[in-house]
């Protein structure tokens, strides 16, 4: 067997494409931006997980409007972040915001590969007419200003988590098909492509077994910038008043509601701002993180 085609010998399943995963995260430490990024999005993970111990009080409950950082509650509790006009304690909802976040960003990425994988499969793997046809409606999609798309299917559709997913999903997944197809055209003409066609493998199999585990790197890193986009989507759909329907924590409808008292209370924005950035870098940091180890490997 000559070097070439050891070089492009495929790996074995799913098994081994999960350990090179599992591995790639594991070399983060050769990284220090990669770790900075793993430790604010574990952070905010482990904020989300542990929500209803961190936050000492309802997300929604009016105690106190207006306080500053550091007073105390009635109860005797205190209000590490002070709260906002309507007396809501805004740690709380910080906290309470990072399980919204961190459940729909992921959810809609996800989703939204899943399309984009699929199409992209199909275009690259079997071109001509079923490559013209996704290439021709991505376009069409992608014509349209994002910002302007969320906002059209939004309401269209109406405000909720769910819809939140569906518009991002329709907004992203032909970007993702595209990238998709892109590493299919260069893929499909393997080696190891060609020895399961010998065999007699289905074209579904083939992509899904063959191709696909073998695209994992660039697919990793582009999701990691995904959710930091996806996160960046839903704070300003919630800033523009088509997040979750009020009074569940948004970070970006905290800004919102509290945008007008900013110059007199810029806590009630700021706060909100720091959770919304600090946990697009984490994902920033640790999609270049990866980048560094997959170009290593």
């Amino acid at each position: 067997m000559t070097n070439q085609s050891t070089t492009e010998m495929p790996s074995v399943g799913y098994g081994a494409t999960i350990w090179r995963v599992l591995k790639s995260f594991g070399l983060l430490r050769e990284s220090w931006v990669g770790m900075i990024g793993a430790f604010l999005v574990l952070f905010w993970v482990l904020v989300a997980i542990f929500a209803p111990l961190i936050a000492q009080f309802d997300p929604n409950a009016n105690i106190l409007p207006f306080a500053k950082p550091g007073t105390l509650a009635p109860s005797g509790h205190t209000f590490w972040l002070g709260t906002d006009h309507m007396g809501r304690d805004l740690l709380s909802r910080i906290v309470w915001g990072a399980r919204t976040v961190l459940t729909f960003a992921p959810l809609a990425t996800l989703s939204a590969y899943t399309v984009g994988i699929l199409m992209g499969l199909q275009a690259g793997y079997r071109g001509g007419l079923v490559d013209d046809i996704l290439s021709r409606i991505s376009d069409i999609i992608l014509s349209f200003p994002v910002l302007v798309l969320y906002i059209i299917v939004i309401a269209t559709i109406g405000a909720s988590g769910l819809n939140i997913v569906i518009a991002i999903t329709f907004a992203s997944s032909p970007g993702i098909m595209r990238i998709v197809r892109g590493l299919v055209l260069d893929l499909r003409n393997r080696d190891y492509v060609a020895a399961a066609q010998t065999r007699g493998e289905s074209d579904w199999r083939i992509m899904l077994f063959e191709i696909l585990p073998n695209a994992r790197g660039p697919l990793i890193v582009d999701a990691c910038l995904r959710l930091g986009y996806v996160i960046i989507t839903i704070g300003v759909l919630g800033f523009l008043g088509l997040g979750l329907p009020p009074p569940d924590p948004d970070w970006g409808g905290m800004v919102n509601e509290t945008r007008q008292m900013a110059m007199a209370f810029p806590y009630m924005t700021l706060f909100p701002c720091i959770a919304i950035s600090s946990l697009i870098l984490g994902f920033n940091l640790l999609a270049d993180g990866l980048r560094e180890i997959s170009l290593r490997d």
